[in-house]
């Protein structure tokens, strides 16, 4: 595969070529500027915000009915939320507590995108779609061994304070 400037108005940046149809351009693939200069034509302010939600809370939906993994992870983290109140000694530290449960959930959702633009893209084994699966759980399992870091000495100190 060849690597080489893509031509256009904007600075350059690097593209891979793939062999084209001779009637295109690189310019027949880029987004259109619409009247208002927004890259996509779509809805506007409120509207745009509740149809933003819908998405996200559909994304939830789906990554609790296909995934065991984010099941497990959401349920425990249900569990911490209040736990973080009770151990945490200071506005801060609850904070800390509870972020790092949310890094959790963050992190798994990241991993499920990525499996499941993979799965799409084809059921075949591939190198790259190995290490791309590899590298969402490689995410994953550092945001767990951060949320074992936090939690594991903060239920310490708070259980030896009794």
């Amino acid at each position: 595969m060849e690597f080489g400037f893509i031509p256009s108005r904007n600075p350059p940046m690097l593209a891979a070529s793939f062999p084209r149809r001779p009637d295109t351009t690189v310019d027949d693939f880029r987004l259109k500027e619409t009247e208002n200069g927004m890259a996509k034509p779509g809805k506007k302010g409120l509207s745009r915000l509740i149809a933003a939600t819908r998405h996200s809370m559909s994304g939830f939906r789906e990554a609790w009915r296909n995934e065991e993994a984010f099941r497990q992870e959401a349920s425990l983290a249900l569990a911490f939320v209040p736990l973080a109140f009770l151990v945490g000694e200071s506005l801060v530290h609850q904070l800390l507590l509870l972020l790092v449960c949310a890094l959790v959930i963050l992190a798994e959702l990241i991993n499920t995108a990525i499996e499941t633009i993979v799965d799409r893209i084809g059921i075949e084994h591939h190198a790259l779609s190995g290490q791309a699966k590899d590298l969402g759980s490689a995410i994953v399992f550092v945001t767990l061994m951060l949320f074992l870091a936090t939690w594991v000495p903060s239920i310490w100190h708070w259980w030896q304070s009794f």
